[in-house]
Formats: structure tokens, sequence, C-alpha cells
């Protein structure tokens, strides 16, 4: 994989660095986003990530707009794909977090957005949308497996409650295991 998603769009976000020498891929880091909350469909994301977001063009934005941070992809209610960082970079979607005893997730994960919401059923386009690309990232990076594919709210506990309890990680594991590459 040359670290780009095939038929992503590609919206370059300035909020990456190298990963640290050294630093191994191993973890894909599944999180949700909706700008402003509980909507879909604008371009909000794509500004947030990419440090445009108006924060006149709703109160929240205020308290989010001078933020940087990014995902290496977002996947769109209809399962369309943006991409911003390059997983071959360390993109900044993590923050302060901790997997099985190796802290900062950002140096050796993926992460991947998806448009939604704790409380909101994602689609099924989004659901196989990224069982496809979970496993395009496992064949790139063998170190990922499907017990190391979680959800932001696993690895940053008390901070962080996404993909949130409509996530189906049931559901998604299934389509992980049986369904071929689209």
């Amino acid at each position: 994989m040359t670290g780009r998603y095939p038929g992503s769009r590609w919206v370059p976000s300035p909020n990456f660095g190298a990963r640290p020498e050294g630093s191994a891929i191993s973890l894909l880091v599944v999180h949700n986003i909706s700008l402003p909350p509980g909507q879909f469909g604008g371009t909000e994301i794509e500004d947030f990530f990419c440090n445009r977001l108006d924060p006149a063009a709703h109160p929240y934005f205020e308290t989010i707009a001078a933020m940087q941070v990014s995902a290496h992809a977002l996947v769109r209610r209809d399962g369309s794909v943006v991409q911003f960082v390059s997983c071959l970079d360390r993109a900044w979607h993590a923050g302060r977090s901790c997997f099985d005893g190796q802290e900062e997730c950002n140096d050796f994960s993926i992460g991947i957005e998806l448009e939604g919401a704790d409380d909101i059923p994602y689609t099924p386009e989004q659901y196989r949308t990224l069982a496809d690309m979970a496993r395009l990232t496992m064949m790139a990076w063998p170190k990922i497996s499907a017990e190391r594919i979680t959800g932001h709210s696993d690895i940053a506990p008390g901070r962080k409650t996404d993909p949130g309890p409509a996530f189906d990680w049931r559901y998604f594991s299934q389509l992980l295991a049986h369904e071929e590459i689209a």
C-alpha cells in the first residue's frame, strides 16, 4: 500500500508528522465525528481537519476551531472515503492514549473516522467500506489483526466515547471476517 486508500478523495491536512523512528504500524483506531454535532453531509469535517473551520459559522465551532487534529481517513455516510493523511505518516487523531500498555497510539496507529455520532446508527455502506479499508490495512501492515482494531473510547477511556454504543462491533467483525474486498 502506498499510504493512500484506493478510490479515496485526497484532501491533504497539515496536521500530521513523521512516525517516530522504529515505530511499526500495528493498530487501527475507529472514531466518529460530525460537525456540527449530529449533522451530516457538509464540508465542516474537511475544514476542521485542514484548519479552515470558521468559528463564526456555528457556536460549537468556537470551542474547536483552534484545535489542530486530523485522521488518516473519513468514511462518509454514503461509504465514500476522504483521505487526509498518508497512512505512512502520523495523523493527529488519538491524543493521549494507550493500547496494550503502549502509550501515544498516534505513533503506531491508523485512525479512521466515521461520519456519525455515538448514538446515531451508522450506515451499511459505512460498515462495508470500513471493513474493506480494515482488510487492506491488515494486508499492508500484518501486525494489525482483528484484535488490534479498536475504538477511540478504548484507547482513551474517560476522555473519549467514540465510536459509541451505536457502533455494532459484532456486525463489523462479521463483515471483516467474511466479505471480499470490493
